[in-house]
């Protein structure tokens, strides 16, 4: 595991890398893939939109952890695993509440980031490095199953509330709705919840994921790398996108209102928020079936943003020739996440634990490499060595 620079050295004659690797293939996957190009991704070897549409969360989290969808003997016990992954110990939660209140009315991401790592030494995580297949998985199952309630806890302590006890039997969704709201949750919330949550789990080597690989690929322990990536998705260019989206149609008010809207953001230099894909060219997949989870859902909002997405494409394509800039993930989210109960402070941090099941995947394919991620920089600064100067 020695870091040494020779052997990782470029010669004169190797490529520099284009600014933000775009287009580099720096490992190899066999969890899913993003083709931009033909606006679709795939988890395994399923369309990760029907496996979004027509599968549980849990199920997903089976296919993405151990390469499978769960048959029906698998079912009862992978079930099993999934409940005790979700039933928190008291004593943790208890000790968790206490670091969270201690940042009580910082942002959320960095209360989760933190939650994390704290969880990381109460539980004792050790490093990669040291554990065979069985131990790591078992970590990232209580990383993952983490998630749900730490993301609630966070919000209840920045309330002023006291976090509530999850409901395994619930199920990973309805769980998770019930720390939230504190009422039972209906299918219809757990149906759309599911899907939002089963189209985000995982996409390609973004910047998060690839945080989570290179940490991971250090040997370090799991909480340790999925606290990483939770720094990485907390950036505005990466994660923050729902809640804005959401906050844009707030604006607009009014669907007559969304052409000169757009204009004006186009005009200012401005982003128009749900709009565009660093990776699709076309279309987002996930956007389509959260379009038909909105309008299922109905209300205000779904029937604004459904009016608002055709006047705001119109524009773009008249000011932005050839850039098919199309409503994006974090358009429909918000709406659905809204409609379900997700007050908008969540929307991030529901991301969240939808990425950290891919997360998790991704960090035990890395450490199964057992090879540091270490590439090498393009040195531009003044000649050297020159001669110090003297004092």
């Amino acid at each position: 595991m020695t870091d040494t620079h020779a052997e990782n050295a470029p010669s004169a004659q190797q490529l520099i890398a284009p600014a933000g690797l775009a287009g580099v293939i720096v490992a190899d996957t066999a969890i899913g893939d993003v083709r931009g190009n033909e606006g679709f991704f795939h988890y395994r070897q399923y369309d990760a939109t029907q496996v979004a549409e027509h599968r549980s969360v849990e199920d997903l989290w089976h296919l993405l952890l151990r390469g499978t969808l769960p048959t029906a003997p698998e079912l009862g016990g992978w079930r099993a695993q999934v409940h005790d992954a979700l039933s928190i110990d008291e004593q943790v939660r208890d000790r968790l509440t206490a670091v969270l209140r201690a940042g009580a009315g910082t942002d959320l991401m960095a209360a989760l980031r933190t939650g994390v790592s704290a969880f990381g030494a109460i539980s004792g995580e050790r490093p990669l490095w040291d554990l065979d297949e069985e131990q790591r998985t078992a970590g990232a199952m209580r990383v993952a199953g983490l998630m749900p309630w730490l993301a609630a806890a966070a919000y209840a302590v920045g309330e002023g509330a006291e976090p509530r006890a999850p409901r395994p039997e619930l199920g990973y969704v309805g769980s998770y709705l019930w720390l939230v709201t504190g009422r039972e949750p209906g299918e219809r919330e757990i149906t759309a919840l599911g899907r939002y949550l089963g189209l985000t789990a995982d996409h390609g080597f973004n910047a998060s994921t690839f945080t989570a690989r290179v940490v991971a690929s250090t040997g370090a322990d799991l909480a340790g790398c999925v606290t990483a990536a939770i720094a990485a998705l907390s950036g505005p260019l990466h994660g923050g996108a729902p809640s804005r989206a959401l906050d844009a149609l707030d604006e607009i008010g009014t669907p007559d209102r969304a052409a000169e809207w757009t204009r004006a953001q186009l005009a200012a230099g401005e982003r128009v928020m749900g709009f565009g894909h660093p990776v699709y060219r076309t279309r987002d997949p996930r956007s389509e079936l959260l379009k038909r989870t909105a309008a299922e859902l109905g209300g205000p909002m779904a029937e604004l943003a459904l009016a608002v997405e055709d006047a705001v494409v119109r524009e773009l394509d008249v000011h932005k020739p050839g850039r098919a800039l199309r409503a994006n993930v974090e358009y429909y989210a918000g709406v659905v996440m809204q409609e379900c109960g997700i007050p908008r402070a969540l929307f991030t941090p529901t991301f969240t634990i939808s990425r950290t099941i891919g997360w998790t995947a991704q960090i035990l394919e890395q450490a199964r490499l057992r090879k540091i991620i270490r590439p090498s920089a393009r040195y531009i600064g003044p000649e050297a060595p020159q001669p110090l100067p003297q004092p």
